[in-house]
């Protein structure tokens, strides 16, 4: 998976997830992108600063887009506190409505996927290798947002 800094035409910055450098360029070729904030179709890839690895822990560190700091506008505004509140809700409801599995979520998923068991509302864990590699194999996942307030 690889992660783009997106722009559209009217300037508004958001970020994405590919499968590969190619699959942007495939879904921005059939009109499949859109702006995370005005729908726009005119979407763009921003220059992005590197990824940096801070030191022997490995933890990945990065640097707000450079437009973000130049640009004047807000990064949180009316409209994303919206967006967050839609999210927690979402993510309230996903918890209320599935059973958590927790770090056996990726056997559980290709066992329903494979039709061993039968198919129900699941949550877990999943590194990221693991998670890449269930959709990989066609296995349908979706990370639920998480929120500052979430690492306790």
């Amino acid at each position: 998976m690889i992660r783009y800094d997106l722009l559209c035409g009217d300037g508004h910055a958001f970020d994405a997830w590919f499968r590969s450098a190619s699959d942007f360029d495939q879904q921005a070729e059939r009109g499949l992108l859109s702006c995370a904030v005005c729908g726009s179709v005119e979407v763009r890839k921003a220059l992005m600063a590197p990824a940096l690895t801070a030191g022997r822990s490995g933890a990945a560190m990065e640097a707000p887009p450079p437009e973000a700091a130049s640009s004047g506008v807000p990064l949180v505004t009316g409209r994303d506190e919206k967006l967050r509140a839609l999210l927690r809700e979402l993510k309230a409801h996903v918890q209320s409505t599935s059973e958590d599995v927790g770090d056996r979520f990726p056997e559980v998923a290709r066992q329903m996927h494979a039709e061993e068991i039968e198919h129900r509302p699941i949550r877990g864990r999943a590194t990221a290798q693991e998670a890449k590699a269930l959709l990989e194999e066609g296995v349908p996942v979706c990370p639920l947002p998480t929120f500052p307030e979430d690492e306790n």
